[in-house]
């Protein structure tokens, strides 16, 4: 009859999670243990098996991520960064969109439920819900969120922000801009809020101040409302919250006759792909790095391989394109 993993574990003198682990991340076991678990595998001639690790382990070799919504190029980018690292790690993704959906909290805790750890987008649930699932011992990684209180109940991803805003604002001055409107919500992440806080300070250093217009969504659509109400008192410069708006915007103001950037200058933020081929200015996020580098976060906490929060910031880039790029007369 083959060995089990009780087997080696009980030969071995330690427990089956502790077998389970000098086998799969032998780093994060001490080398005396690793020694006595390797002794009794060749001893016992035993053969691991993914599903008996897991088993063992009570592991479900998936993760879960969840987002307020699922549209659009840049949550498209980030779930394929994730992906792309949960796959070579060997585990299935569990994806979640809270948009529009009532009991948003209901449904974080059931898919909790089902995965080894979880990926929260933004400010899909309150915090309230992300200490519950903390307190429980669930491995938590925050994306584009502030970490939760108490830093070490969690880890977190986020893309620079405030320096690459003020570089933007700083940019639209020195191209002639003397009055900017920032289009977006702040309050919908603290991504957007510091975004803002970013475009203020490089006003302040200017000599300018920053309006704010909110557009009511995040999308094209709302890009093109934001343009009808814009266009009757035209800032030098718009500054959009995400590249979608700033498209909308732009394709909204040239039916309306507006010249870009002669009227007026637009910047948006993200870099997709679109936005190259409009020659739109914009700030480069690493989109896909930032579901790589949560997904492989989680994967540590998840396996035990790191106990110390990690709270990383990704470095962005402003991109000077055609919209806010003037000829000289």
């Amino acid at each position: 009859m083959a060995s089990t993993i009780r087997d080696v574990a009980q030969h071995a003198g330690v427990s089956i999670a502790t077998v389970s682990r000098a086998l799969r991340e032998p780093g994060v076991v001490t080398p005396e243990t690793r020694q006595r678990v390797q002794r009794a595998v060749e001893e016992l001639a035993f053969v691991p098996s993914q599903l008996g690790r897991q088993l063992a382990e009570r592991r479900y070799a998936a993760n879960g991520i969840v987002f307020p919504d699922l549209s659009g190029p840049y949550y498209a980018e980030v779930v394929l960064g994730y992906e792309e690292v949960t796959a070579e790690l060997g585990r299935a993704v569990l994806i979640l969109s809270t948009h529009g959906r009532a009991g948003a909290a209901d449904l974080v805790h059931r898919l909790a439920g089902r995965c080894d750890g979880l990926v929260v987008f933004g400010r899909t649930v309150d915090d309230d819900v992300l200490e519950q699932l903390a307190g429980r011992g669930t491995p938590l990684v925050l994306l584009a969120r502030t970490p939760l209180p108490g830093a070490d109940r969690s880890d977190t991803v986020n893309a620079e922000n405030t320096d690459a805003a003020e570089a933007l604002t700083m940019h639209l001055v020195d191209a002639g801009a003397r009055t900017v409107t920032f289009v977006g919500d702040p309050s919908l992440s603290p991504d957007l809020a510091e975004r803002l806080d970013g475009l203020r300070r490089g006003a302040a250093a200017r000599g300018v101040e920053v309006a704010v217009h909110e557009p009511g969504g995040m999308d094209e659509g709302a890009g093109a409302t934001a343009a009808a109400a814009l266009v009757g008192r035209l800032p030098d410069a718009i500054a959009c919250a995400n590249d979608e708006l700033a498209l909308g915007l732009l394709t909204a103001l040239r039916e309306r006759g507006v010249r870009v950037p002669e009227d007026v200058l637009v910047a948006g933020w993200d870099d997709v792909m679109a936005a190259r081929y409009a020659g739109l200015t914009t700030v480069r996020q690493p989109m896909r790095d930032l579901g790589a580098t949560a997904a492989r976060l989680l994967d540590e906490r998840i396996t035990g391989a790191r106990t110390t929060p990690v709270h990383q910031v990704l470095p962005t880039e402003l991109v000077v394109r055609a919209t806010t790029r003037r000829t000289a007369p």
